[in-house]
């Protein structure tokens, strides 16, 4: 499976799966607890998922640029950030509007991929992000 729609899509399936379940999981635990077990446990999963797939290759992760290392060393820290926020988010309010909520980040992306990056988007580009950043606000605020 090379296309990369079908690849979005399947991680929107599976956040959408994701929030129930951590909606379920955080329930009288402490939000970073929750935080540390998921993340332990997606390395594990992750670690398997290479490892059977004939992908885990040390060597190549001993070679990653420095520039990449740093990227991905500062994108472990906004996702374990994200996902504490997350799990204490939906323990104190419904999972419909804080994933909604959440999704502002597709907005926000949007936003620094074009003055960050340098991406262009069209006029039906920014008619969806600010559609969504409507529809979001919708979703968490009425």
């Amino acid at each position: 499976m090379q296309n990369w729609q079908l690849w979005a899509v399947a991680a929107a399936l599976s956040a959408a799966v994701t929030a129930l379940l951590v909606k379920v999981g955080v329930q009288g635990v402490d939000a970073g607890m929750a935080t540390l077990f998921r993340t332990l446990a997606v390395a594990i999963v992750l670690a398997l998922v290479l490892l059977v797939s004939g992908r885990l290759d040390w060597q190549e992760l001993r070679q990653l640029p420095a520039l990449s290392l740093g990227a991905l060393a500062l994108s472990a820290v906004a996702t374990g950030v994200s996902w504490f926020c997350y799990s204490r988010a939906l323990q104190l309010g419904p999972v419909a509007g804080v994933a909604a909520l959440d999704k502002l980040s597709v907005v926000l992306i949007a936003l620094l991929a074009v003055l960050l990056l340098g991406e262009q988007l069209d006029l039906k580009a920014w008619l969806g992000v600010v559609l969504m950043a409507i529809g979001a606000a919708l979703v968490a605020w009425v």
